[in-house]
């Protein structure tokens, strides 16, 4: 009888948060084809976990609702190993010594969705493993191995709240950022992130421009975030019909505010508390059984 793992069950574990896109504005584009981007980062308390644990030799084991599409893509595409491989050759050019390792992933946020999953997943490598191997490397170090990972994967390693500039190297904390409860939801529709930047009808769209007397009260923020815009949105519901339905079905349920996160087809709604958002994510389970609910709140910038 096969022993079904997770998390927990490791040495060392730790946590993936979901990462959201409040506000995502493509501002223009690098000679070199990368989309400078401006965007409104949080992540929530809901994700994927990571166990880590010394072996006889290097094992990666799956569980989760998601686990099967990974298993499907088998270890050539698994940016968990390639974040095990890279962090163990910088391990090792600075004289430390990394073990075979068994490292275990529960998924249970959707692929490819816009909430930074494989990213996210490669962060927690990073802070496991540093962790499990007793590794002292430089910060330059690691965000580099970071940056090589992802754009994404230098936000998911902070894992707080901020704003991301560039390509999502130039990151700058939001300490005083508040908690939002909030429903994920994802047809489970996948959406092609280069076709979605291929429709843009444009590139040079205005930057993130945030009021200069905010506050950490979470209605200001509310009201600023109303304000900003995900300029991946648009050519996204062109390509998934599903995304305007999933907003739909989403504000129907009483949300303060609704937009997609990164280039989909995650989105969110924010609500009053975490009560009322749980109780919508019942609702919209019941309404749409086949897709992916998911009430939490978001991590605090001072947490």
């Amino acid at each position: 009888m096969s022993v079904i793992l997770a998390a927990d069950d490791f040495d060392v574990s730790e946590e993936a948060p979901a990462k959201i896109n409040l506000a995502l504005h493509v501002t223009g584009r690098r000679a070199d084809g990368y989309h400078l981007l401006d965007m409104l980062v949080t992540f929530a308390r809901h994700g994927d976990r990571l166990g880590f644990r010394a072996s006889a030799r290097d094992e990666f084991s799956l569980s989760g609702r998601f686990s099967p599409l990974l298993a499907e893509e088998g270890a050539g595409g698994n940016l968990v190993l390639k974040t095990r491989d890279l962090l163990r050759q910088a391990a090792h050019a600075a004289g430390f010594v990394a073990t075979p390792v068994h490292i275990h992933l529960e998924k249970n946020l959707p692929v490819a969705s816009g909430i930074g999953g494989g990213s996210a997943d490669a962060a927690a490598t990073l802070r496991g493993l540093t962790r499990l191997w007793g590794l002292s490397l430089p910060a330059d170090t690691v965000m580099a191995i970071a940056l090589k990972l992802g754009a994404d994967v230098p936000m998911c390693l902070a894992s707080r709240p901020l704003i991301a500039r560039g390509i999502g190297e130039a990151i700058e904390l939001l300490p005083d950022f508040p908690s939002f409860a909030m429903v994920l939801g994802n047809p489970l529709v996948g959406v092609s992130t280069p076709e979605v930047f291929r429709l843009l009808a444009r590139k040079d769209n205005p930057p993130l421009a945030l009021p200069l007397q905010l506050t950490n009260g979470r209605m200001q923020w509310i009201k600023t975030i109303e304000g900003l815009r995900n300029d991946l949105e648009p050519p996204a519901r062109a390509l998934c019909n599903e995304i305007a339905t999933l907003s739909q079905l989403i504000e129907s349920q009483g949300a303060l505010t609704i937009r997609m996160s990164g280039s989909g087809a995650t989105c969110f709604g924010l609500f009053d508390n975490l009560e009322q958002a749980t109780a919508a994510a019942a609702s919209l389970h019941s309404l749409k059984p086949d897709w992916y609910f998911q009430a939490t709140e978001t991590i605090k910038g001072d947490a």
